[in-house]
C-alpha cells in the first residue's frame, strides 16, 4: 500500500494534469476568438462555436439552455436564493410601469409600437442589431430613443428612469426566447463593429489590469470576494435586472460602467 506522502504526490500531479488540460481548452478558444481577421478565416460564426464548446467543456454536467440563467446555472445556493425571489419577484413594478409608458401615445398620437417589427412585443431577442442605414451598431434602448425623436419627443434619459421600465417590459416579453444578434456577410462595416467589440472584451485595463473575458471566460465560476464570477456564455441574456446593490432595475450598460 503506497504511503501517505506518495497517495498525497498521485493526487498533486492528479489535479496538475487536470489544471494544464484547462489551460490547453482555454488556450485553444482563446487563440480563435483573439485570432486577427486579416490574419485568419475565424468569423463570428466559428467564435461562437468555439465560445459555446469552451464552456460545455468547462461545465459538462450543465444543461446548455441552463448557461441563459448566468450564474445560476453554476451555483446551487445563489440558485435557491433566485428561485425564492422569483415567487415575489421585485421586478414586476418595473413591467407594470414599462407597460404602461409603452402603451402611452406619444403627442402626435402614434406609440412606439409603429417603430418595431411585431409591435415592439418579442423581440428584444434581436438586439443589439447592425443598422446598415445608419452604420452603427444599435441597442433596444438606442432605438427606443430613436423611436422618440421620430416622433419629435425628446430622448429618454440611458440608465435610470423611464427608459429603463420600457427596456424592463419590452425584454419581459421575450423571456425565454434565445439571443439572435447577426452580423451582416454584406456590409464590411458590421464585421468591422464585431471584430472592434471583441478586442475591447478581451483587452486588459484598468488600475488592476482586468478584462472582461479574464473574469468571465478564464475565471469563470471562481469567487471574486464574495461574488461568484458568471459565465460568459449567456451572461447578456436576462438584461434589465434588478440588483439588490442598486435596488432598482439596471441595464447591461449600467453593469458595463460599473464593472
Amino acid at each position: 500500500m503506497p504511503r501517505k506522502s506518495a497517495l498525497n504526490d498521485i493526487d498533486s500531479d492528479l489535479v496538475n494534469r487536470r489544471r494544464q488540460m484547462q489551460n490547453l481548452a482555454w488556450i485553444a478558444v482563446l487563440g480563435v476568438l483573439l485570432a486577427a481577421p486579416s490574419v485568419c478565416v475565424a468569423g463570428p460564426e466559428q467564435d461562437l462555436q468555439a465560445f459555446q464548446a469552451f464552456f460545455r467543456q468547462r461545465y459538462p454536467d450543465v444543461k446548455f439552455e441552463e448557461f441563459a440563467n448566468g450564474v445560476y446555472a453554476i451555483d446551487p445556493v445563489l440558485r435557491t436564493n433566485w428561485e425564492a425571489i422569483e415567487e415575489f419577484p421585485p421586478y414586476e413594478l418595473y413591467i407594470d410601469s414599462g407597460k404602461k409608458l409603452f402603451e402611452k401615445p406619444f403627442k402626435n398620437g402614434k406609440g412606439y409600437a409603429g417603430c418595431f417589427p411585431s409591435g415592439g412585443i418579442g423581440i428584444a431577442q434581436n438586439y443589439p442589431q447592425w443598422d446598415k442605414q445608419l452604420g452603427k451598431v444599435l441597442t433596444l434602448a438606442a432605438a427606443i430613443n430613436r423611436c422618440r425623436e421620430k416622433n419629435a419627443e425628446k430622448p429618454l434619459r440611458y440608465g435610470k428612469g423611464e427608459l429603463v421600465d420600457i427596456l424592463t417590459y419590452m425584454v419581459f416579453t421575450s423571456r425565454g426566447k434565445p439571443t439572435n444578434v447577426v452580423i451582416p456577410k454584406d456590409d464590411p462595416r458590421a464585421l468591422a463593429a464585431y471584430n472592434a467589440g471583441k478586442q475591447f472584451y478581451f483587452a486588459r485595463q484598468g488600475q488592476l489590469n482586468f478584462s472582461c473575458s479574464g473574469c468571465h471566460i478564464q475565471a469563470s465560476g471562481q469567487l471574486l470576494r464574495a461574488n461568484r464570477l458568471s459565465p460568459a456564455l449567456g451572461q447578456t441574456t436576462n438584461w434589465p435586472s434588478y440588483r439588490s446593490q442598486w435596488g432598482a432595475m439596471g441595464t447591461l450598460h449600467r453593469r458595463y460602467r460599473g464593472c
